[in-house]
Protein backbone atom coordinates (compact mmCIF):
# COMPACT_ATOMS: atom_id res chain seq x y z
CA UNK A 1 0.00 0.00 0.00
CA UNK A 2 2.65 2.70 0.74
CA UNK A 3 4.02 2.62 -2.63
CA UNK A 4 0.74 4.03 -3.71
CA UNK A 5 1.64 6.83 -2.48
CA UNK A 6 4.66 9.74 -3.54
CA UNK A 7 6.82 11.20 -1.33
CA UNK A 8 8.91 13.95 -1.10
CA UNK A 9 12.34 14.15 0.65
CA UNK A 10 12.30 17.68 2.99
CA UNK A 11 14.67 19.30 5.28
CA UNK A 12 14.60 21.30 8.07
CA UNK A 13 16.61 24.56 9.08
CA UNK A 14 19.31 22.61 10.60
CA UNK A 15 19.98 20.55 7.52
CA UNK A 16 17.91 17.58 8.41
CA UNK A 17 16.09 15.16 5.79
CA UNK A 18 13.25 13.25 6.21
CA UNK A 19 10.10 11.78 3.76
CA UNK A 20 6.83 12.55 3.83
CA UNK A 21 3.87 11.69 2.06
CA UNK A 22 2.86 14.36 -0.87
CA UNK A 23 -0.63 13.89 -0.08
CA UNK A 24 -0.26 15.61 3.58
CA UNK A 25 1.03 19.02 4.41
CA UNK A 26 4.61 19.33 4.87
CA UNK A 27 5.13 20.25 8.70
CA UNK A 28 6.13 23.82 9.85
CA UNK A 29 9.75 24.34 9.59
CA UNK A 30 10.05 21.56 6.51
CA UNK A 31 10.62 22.27 2.87
CA UNK A 32 10.32 19.54 -0.10
CA UNK A 33 13.80 19.49 -1.66
CA UNK A 34 13.38 16.63 -4.04
CA UNK A 35 10.45 15.74 -6.69
CA UNK A 36 7.49 13.79 -5.12
CA UNK A 37 8.13 10.03 -6.27
CA UNK A 38 8.54 6.74 -4.63
CA UNK A 39 9.67 6.52 -0.58
CA UNK A 40 12.33 4.48 -2.13
CA UNK A 41 14.10 7.05 -4.57
CA UNK A 42 13.56 9.89 -1.64
CA UNK A 43 15.92 7.47 0.51
CA UNK A 44 18.16 7.45 -2.59
CA UNK A 45 18.34 11.11 -2.74
CA UNK A 46 18.49 11.78 0.83
CA UNK A 47 21.34 8.88 1.10
CA UNK A 48 23.12 11.13 -1.27
CA UNK A 49 22.55 14.24 -0.35
CA UNK A 50 23.07 13.90 3.39
CA UNK A 51 26.44 13.30 3.84
CA UNK A 52 27.17 15.22 7.15
CA UNK A 53 24.14 13.62 9.40
CA UNK A 54 25.06 16.43 12.29
CA UNK A 55 22.41 19.46 12.53
CA UNK A 56 23.77 22.38 11.31
CA UNK A 57 23.79 24.03 14.54
CA UNK A 58 26.81 21.37 15.39
CA UNK A 59 28.99 21.80 12.26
Amino acid sequence: MEERHHWYAVRNAEGQYSVWRNHLPVPAGWEPVHQAGTKEACLEYIDRTWTDIRPASSR
